[in-house]
């Protein structure tokens, strides 16, 4: 028997990083996946998890739109006939301070990175309320609960996805459905090189490699995180193990929340 046996799931972000660790994941322990994202790759991870023995299902789809997103959300429901669990996995890179973000840009982060968490699991609203139960897992950001250099507006869209998952987890917890946050730190994942390529975060301005070294150097842990660890976290939420957990955040972060910033040696 595995964790998630049965279960219907949608996993936004599919195609690379933490949410292909997740679909991967899910569909091992028993979930029927569709995987959506708006990379074509997203068909290679379905591939892999039906050459693997699952059940999974691949659709491409920009979820910041909400006739894209509403289209998905229909499209697991006709296959699956319910859903159970949604991991609004997919975002984007958001480089910026406050004075020099344009309007445009903060326009695209936010709906990248906090839209589109919400249209994720908007319309498996009204499927979860009626069959009285499900899980929504939203993933955010250790950068929406603490500064971090130069990503101001996708700091602000996960500030936002963390209050939005709180405000869903009361509007919806009568229902039989929770709604948790999903808060990693510094995963290598494409989204992190993206951002220190472009500007932001603890590693600006470096070689990647090099970025990921000297950031690794000031956790507690010694070590930056990978993929299968938040989706380890990701799958506890989904599975009925976490029934009477809602509206929670947790950080997966090699303990950087805990630790106090250590001066040049």
């Amino acid at each position: 028997m595995g964790r998630l046996d049965g279960k219907a799931t949608l996993v936004t972000g599919a195609a690379s990083g933490i949410g292909r660790a997740a679909a991967t994941m899910f569909a091992r322990e028993g979930a029927r996946v569709l995987c959506a994202d708006r990379d074509p790759a997203v068909a290679d991870t379905a591939a892999a998890i039906r050459a693997a023995g699952g059940e999974s299902f691949a659709r491409e789809a920009d979820l910041a739109d909400p006739d894209q997103a509403r289209a998905t959300t229909e499209d697991a429901l006709e296959r699956f006939g319910r859903i159970d669990v949604v991991y609004a996995c997919a975002g984007i890179a958001g480089a910026g301070t406050a004075a020099d973000t344009d309007l445009q840009t903060w326009d695209r982060v936010i709906a990248g990175n906090l839209t589109s968490k919400w249209l994720s699991f908007r319309w498996a609203l009204p499927s979860m309320v009626e069959q009285g139960s499900g899980s929504v897992i939203v993933q955010a950001s250790v950068g929406g609960l603490r500064g971090v250099p130069g990503i101001f507006p996708y700091a602000a869209a996960k500030a936002g996805c963390i209050g939005m998952a709180r405000q869903a987890a009361v509007d919806y917890g009568p229902h039989g459905i929770r709604v948790n946050v999903v808060a990693p730190a510094t995963v290598p994942t494409p989204l992190v090189r993206d951002t220190y390529a472009s500007g932001g975060g603890a590693g600006a301005g470096m070689d990647p490699d090099e970025a990921m070294a000297r950031v690794a150097s000031v956790y507690p842990a010694r070590r930056l995180g990978t993929e299968d660890e938040v989706a380890a976290l990701a799958l506890y939420l989904a599975s009925d193990e976490s029934r009477w957990t809602t509206g929670q955040t947790f950080t997966v972060d090699g303990g950087i929340t805990a630790a106090l910033p250590q001066p040049p040696r």
